[in-house]
């Protein structure tokens, strides 16, 4: 009788065991495939290889000369005069800029479209000798830009947002004075 019991209570702690429920789609990559990012959380490896350069160049000029010359004679007199004014400005302005920033950082998956395109993003702070730098990556990319490795080159995402700011000793001693930044304000400068 015991022993019928027992069967009893461990048919009733058991389930029906079927094959669907030893197999489920999808939860298990293949051996040879890759794992790249598709779904909201998955992370994936931006490279960040960005450069810019802008310059501009400005010359003005400008030459303004009259003269007026007279004479009167006639008799004993003879006299003459000339008389003259003159200007020029010659003007010359430059500017020149060039940025890179190269750096590699892990960001996830924030939204998949309904294309099946990728927003990621992704944000990386490093503290290094009193000096705070924050690199902030956003865009859209297409699943096929993503490499094998699951990494992403920033001149493939689209809408891109790269910023790069830092904080710290070194950013202070970069910045003009209290003084140059008014005249600047100004338009002194």
């Amino acid at each position: 009788m015991k022993r019928r019991l027992f069967f009893l209570a461990l048919l009733a702690m058991t389930e029906a065991v079927s094959a669907k429920d030893l197999y489920q789609g999808g939860g298990w990559p293949a051996l040879a495939a890759d794992r790249r990012a598709q779904a909201i959380g998955d992370n994936v490896l931006i490279l960040v290889s960005e450069s810019a350069q802008a310059s501009n160049a400005v010359t003005k000029g400008s030459r303004k000369r009259t003269k007026l010359d007279g004479r009167i004679s006639g008799g004993s007199l003879d006299e003459s005069g000339s008389f003259g004014f003159g200007g020029a400005y010659d003007g010359e302005g430059r500017s020149g800029r060039s940025d890179r920033v190269v750096a590699r950082l892990s960001a996830s998956v924030a939204l998949v479209y309904p294309n099946g395109d990728l927003l990621v993003s992704g944000v990386q702070h490093l503290h290094v000798n009193g000096e705070l730098t924050a690199i902030r990556v956003q865009g859209r990319v297409r699943p096929q830009d993503i490499g094998a490795d699951n990494s992403v080159q920033s001149t493939r995402l689209a809408d891109a947002i790269i910023e790069y700011n830092g904080r710290g000793f070194s950013t202070r001693g970069a910045k003009p004075g209290i003084v140059t930044r008014l005249f600047g304000f100004l338009g002194l400068l």
